[in-house]
Formats: structure tokens, C-alpha cells, sequence
């Protein structure tokens, strides 16, 4: 199959391919900072026992968790200039993909608070620490070893679903194979140079994960 390939085309396409690529790159960069903000402050929301603030958050998540990441995508990009609200393509798809990450990131933060033993918590309450010490010197330290791990694999999942930005026309790397495409109909080699260059994004993430778990400091105590 692939002595049928033009690879001479893919060479000639490579730049458009670097430069999707570097979209792309920055484009889940800045998603994953921003939808690690919204994770902590929603997570903080829904355990903090305070309705005003619990009910919110956990509508939010169950919204966002429950609903598919395109319909929340076109959502955005037709439903914001509907009210009046003009945003950019690039800027539409990150605020969506950081509302559709910012809520599994939630959840994966509260499981791992939640793992923490409570006796340990019950201690720093005798000991007189505060809610905010008690999570600083308690709770997340040992909830790091638990979280890093999926929150990773939620970044590998972040990343690939950038994809789905292509179809806003979003100049990223899968964007880059359907130009490829509509210039020169080679779908074949356009869509395997984006499943190449995705999957060296996966693996240098997976490694990541792997290495995270061996070397990280704060690890889950057995």
C-alpha cells in the first residue's frame, strides 16, 4: 500500500504540516492551563458543602460531561454571534475545549481528594489547621500521586480532540491534511501524515505519564 504513496507530494506539503503542528501545540498548551483553572475552581466548588456554589458546579460538569465536545464546539461558534458575541475561530475552540476538559479534570481532582484518608484530614482539623492549610500541607500533596496520572490522560485526550477544531476552520493539523486534500486529492498520504504526527504527540505524552509515576515526589502512600 504505501510503495502506491506519493511521498514526494508529503515532502512538499511538510511545512503547512509543521506549522498545523505548532497550532496545535500551542492551541492544547493554552487549553490545558486554562482547563486546569476551571477544573480547581469547579472541584473546589462542588466539595466546598456550600449550595450556592455546589449546585453550579456540579450542573456544569454533569452539562459538560454528559453532552458530546462537537455539539458543545457549534454551540459556541453559532450560538455566541447569535447574542451579539463575536469571537474568533481559535479562540472558540479553546474556550470550548477548556469547558469540555475543565469538568473530567474536576472530577478526576475530586476523586483524588477524595482518596485521602480522613483520618489524616480529621487530624490537621484537631491540630488547628485551617480549611486552606489543611488542603496545602494535607490533602493535595497526596492527592498529586493520585491525580497526575489520569490528569495526563486527560491531556492525550485534550489533544487529539483539537481535531475537532478543523471543522471551524481552525488551522491545525488536521486542518492541514483536509488542505492537503482539497488541493491535491490525496487523502491517503494527508490523513497519514496527520495520524503520524499525532501519534508522536501520544507517545511523547504517554512517556511522560509513565515517567510521572516513577519520578514524581508526591506519590499515593500504601
Amino acid at each position: 500500500m504505501l510503495a502506491n504513496f506519493n511521498f514526494m507530494v508529503i515532502f512538499e506539503y511538510l511545512p503547512l504540516f509543521l506549522s498545523g503542528l505548532k497550532s496545535t501545540f500551542l492551541i492544547s498548551l493554552v487549553t490545558l492551563v486554562l482547563a486546569l483553572i476551571t477544573g480547581i475552581i469547579a472541584c473546589s466548588m462542588r466539595i466546598s458543602g456550600i449550595k450556592t456554589l455546589q449546585y453550579p458546579a456540579i450542573a456544569y460538569i454533569e452539562i459538560m460531561r454528559s453532552t458530546p465536545l462537537l455539539i458543545q464546539i457549534y454551540f459556541l461558534y453559532f450560538g455566541l454571534p447569535s447574542l451579539g458575541i463575536v469571537v474568533p475561530e481559535i479562540q472558540t475552540g479553546i474556550i470550548a475545549l477548556m469547558l469540555n476538559s475543565g469538568a473530567y479534570i474536576a472530577e478526576i481532582l475530586r476523586a483524588g481528594i477524595k482518596s485521602v484518608d480522613q483520618g489524616q484530614i480529621e487530624a490537621g482539623l484537631s491540630s488547628g489547621l485551617n480549611y486552606v492549610q489543611r488542603m496545602r500541607f494535607i490533602i493535595l500533596p497526596q492527592a498529586l500521586g493520585v491525580t497526575v496520572p489520569p490528569l495526563l490522560g486527560q491531556a492525550i485526550v485534550m489533544v487529539k480532540d483539537t481535531a475537532l477544531l478543523s471543522l471551524i476552520s481552525v488551522a491545525e493539523l488536521t486542518r492541514s491534511g483536509q488542505t492537503m486534500t482539497s488541493e491535491r486529492f490525496m487523502p491517503a498520504e494527508a490523513f497519514l501524515t496527520v495520524a503520524f504526527f499525532y501519534m508522536c504527540i501520544y507517545f511523547c505524552l504517554k512517556y511522560l505519564a509513565d515517567w510521572s509515576q516513577r519520578k514524581l515526589i508526591f506519590r499515593e502512600v500504601y
